[in-house]
């Protein structure tokens, strides 16, 4: 008999390990997430009393795909009009995080004498947080629902994306032992190239494609398609120089804003949390008793400064943002640990031999023990908040509360100021995806043609493909703004505003002519003057083509339907405007309806949420539709989401009474289904109880838990007989059901005394 393969072993103890664990902490009413560390120490090699992991090499491969398909999950869950509702907010608070924290580490590691080095990268590794970490936590412990939870999930993307550059800075660093501002510039203005022209690329794309083929897309293919463009963008991601992580977050985001989002949740759940118990799991495998007692003291130093460094920093930037003081307590505390993308910042400097070798291990034990107590810092938030309200000044609190609802409420821009905001950024976003779209073509489609079509001829054709492309983007930009009702009005104001008007739109003319002399240069090597001219007639003959016009009329429509013009105000995650309504802790969030909830078929008026959770329901969405503003006679379906108004504290009873009436009512269809269905047969005896009434007046399914498929009798079989079919003494009944409440029910006969 052949030996099983280490890896199937390997993954069988990590699983059994992980199961084991994982029942006792819930069984203790603790985040599931600390069983799976604990299971990775019990299946490590620094425990020899278990089975312990044959090759860990194996196991650290699964556990980047968790990373991946945990990434992807949070994509599906926040997609990009969430990202940027809190992007003021993620990019302010990370932006002081990074900052802080890098200053703050690199003081810890020279008090610790740690070599100059070692104390930059210790930096850098100390300001990031895991995304896969709070995620999860916030999944095990309830908290999606929560108003600072979608500030976290913004502040995590952007640290993410953050950590792309910090990465190039460091590299920079570490070979020239100098900072180059220009390397980093190129490294941030590729990421935002890369980010800018996936995502409109996406857009355009992938929610038209899954509407058409949502015909043919049954569950087992929706998952493999969904599965095959996670790993697709993964790729690509990588290719160009990025994380694997940054791809998957990507994808997950485009596909959040299909019509199929909630049926690839769902389908998608299972593999998440398989694969990211097994990346948990290999967080708790790098722990090393021997390593924590002999590196205590920089291990518990460190921790401190991750603690109270990262909850102080976040807490001060999401307040300078403008959020309230208790989403700022919420969002430091939840975001309290060293995140994976430490350990490849530590990676780093271990290939470039610059840091010294026992920060590795140093960090991984930080790493651990700030994880395993994320689910404690979470709970804490809400104390230390209270113990910061009474104890602050009245005035400060005053001032805090009036800063948070000033930046909670529009401004008033000029008109001037709101037309360049409307008409620039869609511009830039626009212009970015030509240039990407351009060299990319350049790069690996025009050398292509040039080998199979040499000389002018494949220029040519070049030429047509990458304008096909290319114009009825650029009609796109031409027209941006130009009918704004802020356009008209600056228009009609008087003569002085015509000519910065018309300024504005040659620039955007120049523009585009710039784009397409680019175009013409790289492909036919001409004269400045003559790629001017050119380019002047072909944005000329592109103004002037009515089905060039009609294509990008088409797109930009495609575009603006896919990214959700219609989203329902669950979509942004900002808070309500204090000064529309007068609870200032009032916001919105999702909850999904499964199909074991209690709420599942019955109306918004039997349910009565207001009443019973204090929460009130103002949008549904199902699939492709969306209900803004429900009526009470609207019937709740499985896998609805339901966009809901209240408080955190509503939301935390609301979200605890459903998931305890919905286990409730899981036991009792279980219990039902535990009792085996059969088709028998039961011969109604001569003085039957049942002889003489009709099958409606029998109540057969209620009294009996069965259904009566047909009746025997001599004269001929009654097949499927309707309620008022008379039973007779003798009938033969056949019926599914339940064989020990039916034989009773069947066999009952009438007292003696009721005879006539």
């Amino acid at each position: 008999m052949s030996a099983i393969a280490p890896l199937i072993s390997d993954l069988a103890i990590i699983l059994v390990a992980a199961g084991c664990s994982t029942l006792v902490f819930k069984a203790l009413r603790q985040p599931v997430i600390l069983g799976y560390i604990v299971a990775g120490v019990l299946a490590g090699s620094s425990v020899t009393f278990t089975p312990t992991v044959a090759d860990a090499s194996d196991i650290r491969v699964w556990a980047d795909i968790g990373v991946i398909f945990l990434l992807f999950a949070m994509g599906l869950e926040f997609s990009f009009r969430k990202l940027l509702s809190v992007g003021g907010t993620a990019v302010t608070a990370a932006v002081t995080i990074v900052a802080g924290m890098m200053f703050t580490g690199y003081g810890a590691g020279m008090l610790l004498g740690f070599s100059h080095m070692s104390s930059v990268f210790l930096g850098g590794m100390l300001s990031m947080s895991s995304t896969a970490i709070v995620f999860k936590a916030f999944d095990d412990m309830g908290l999606r629902g929560q108003r600072f939870t979608g500030v976290v999930l913004g502040i995590l993307v952007v640290e993410d994306l953050v950590g792309v550059v910090l990465m190039v800075l460091l590299s920079t660093l570490a070979v020239s032992k100098q900072f180059e501002g220009a390397e980093m510039l190129g490294s941030i203005l590729k990421l935002g190239a890369f980010l800018i022209f996936w995502s409109l690329l996406g857009i355009y794309l992938i929610p038209t494609l899954l509407k058409r083929l949502q015909r043919l897309l049954n569950d087992e293919t929706l998952l493999i398609v969904t599965l095959g463009l996670c790993l697709g963008m993964v790729m690509i991601a990588v290719k160009a120089g990025f994380s694997a992580a940054l791809g998957a977050f990507v994808m997950g985001s485009l596909l959040a804003e299909t019509v199929a989002a909630e049926r690839i949740v769902r389908l998608v759940e299972p593999v998440k949390n398989l694969f990211g118990a097994i990346f948990f799991v290999s967080v708790g495998m790098m722990i090393e008793p021997a390593l924590l007692a002999r590196y205590w003291g920089p291990i518990a130093l460190l921790t401190v400064v991750v603690l109270a460094g990262q909850a102080t920093f976040a807490t001060l930037g999401v307040l300078v943002s403008g959020q309230p003081l208790r989403v700022a307590v919420q969002s430091g505390f939840s975001l309290a640990q060293v995140g994976e993308f430490a350990f490849i910042i530590a990676t780093l400097g271990t290939t470039l031999h610059v840091t010294d070798d026992y920060l590795y291990p140093v960090i991984v034990a930080v790493s651990v023990v700030t994880t395993f107590l994320t689910p404690y810092m979470m709970r804490a938030a809400d104390p230390a908040c209270d113990y910061l309200e009474r104890h602050l000044p009245e005035r400060w609190q005053r001032l805090l509360t009036r800063y948070a609802s000033g930046e909670g409420t529009e401004s008033r821009r000029s008109t001037w100021l709101r037309l360049l905001r409307r008409m620039l950024v869609p511009v830039a976003v626009y212009l970015v995806f030509c240039i990407f779209a351009e060299a990319a073509f350049l790069r690996y489609a025009a050398p292509w043609i040039a080998g199979r079509i040499p000389g002018r001829a494949g220029a040519a054709v070049s030429l047509v493909l990458l304008l096909g492309v290319l114009a009825p983007i650029l009609l796109v930009v031409l027209r941006q703004g130009n009918r704004s009702p802020e356009f008209r009005q600056l228009w009609n104001d008087g003569k002085f505003n015509r000519g910065p008007l018309v300024s504005l739109i040659l620039l955007k003319c120049l523009l585009c002519i710039g784009i397409l002399m680019s175009v013409v240069a790289a492909l036919f090597d001409t004269a400045a003057g003559m790629g001017f001219a050119v380019s002047l007639l072909l944005l000329t003959a592109i103004v002037l083509s009515k089905r060039m016009h009609r294509r990008s009329f088409e797109m930009e429509e495609r575009l603006r339907e896919n990214f959700g013009r219609d989203e329902t105000a669950a979509d942004t995650l900002q808070p309500l405007d204090t000064e529309q309504l007068p609870f200032e802790n009032l916001h919105m969030a999702e909850f999904g309806v499964s199909p074991e909830s209690v709420v599942a078929g019955r109306t918004l008026h039997e349910i009565d949420f207001r009443r019973r959770y204090g929460v009130t329901v103002v949008a549904i969405r199902r699939g492709e539709r969306r209900l803004q503003l429900p009526e009470g006679t609207t019937v709740l379906f499985p896998h609805d989401r339901l966009t809901v108004v209240g408080t955190d504290e509503e939301f935390r009873t609301f979200h605890r009474v459903l998931e305890e009436q919905r286990s409730a009512r899981k036991r009792r269809r279980d219990e039902q289904a535990a009792a085996t269905l059969r088709i028998v047969s039961h011969t109604l005896p001569a003085r039957s109880a049942l002889d003489g009434t009709t099958l409606g007046e029998a109540e057969v399914r209620r009294r009996a838990s069965a259904l009566v498929l047909g009746i025997e009798r001599p004269e001929g079989p009654v097949m499927n007989p309707p309620a008022g079919e008379r039973l007779r003494a003798g009938d033969v009944i056949w019926a599914v059901g339940d064989p020990q409440r039916m034989k009773p029910f069947f066999e009952a006969e009438r007292p003696a005394d009721d005879d006539r």
